[in-house]
């Protein structure tokens, strides 16, 4: 989640004289929809590796507990970070639609 994070690039300043085309909102907001997507298909990936290797573990399959604990951790780190994330998304949301225009 956190290398999706940092894959989203900061919107640049327009530069009237260059001659790139201009990007439209609607791939703008293509690209944002497919960087949220893959960041949550990485937060359940982790969820799924973890319940696999817990699973393992209480089936006797695997003896290393360690790596399970880590495992589940990083599953939890992860979601705990996306629910941080779209709580403060909605945060900046709830305020924009207060804003007085």
């Amino acid at each position: 989640m956190i290398e999706m994070l940092n894959s989203i690039q900061k919107p640049s300043s327009v530069d009237l004289q260059s001659s790139k085309p201009a990007i439209s909102p609607g791939e703008e907001q293509g690209k944002f929809a497919n960087a949220l997507k893959n960041a949550i298909e990485e937060v359940n990936e982790a969820q799924i590796v973890s319940d696999k290797k817990t699973e393992a573990l209480a089936m006797g399959k695997i003896d290393d507990l360690h790596d399970v604990m880590i495992t589940a951790q990083k599953a939890s780190v992860t979601l705990e970070a996306t629910v941080q994330v779209q709580k403060k998304a909605i945060d900046a949301y709830n305020e924009i639609m207060r804003m007085s225009v």
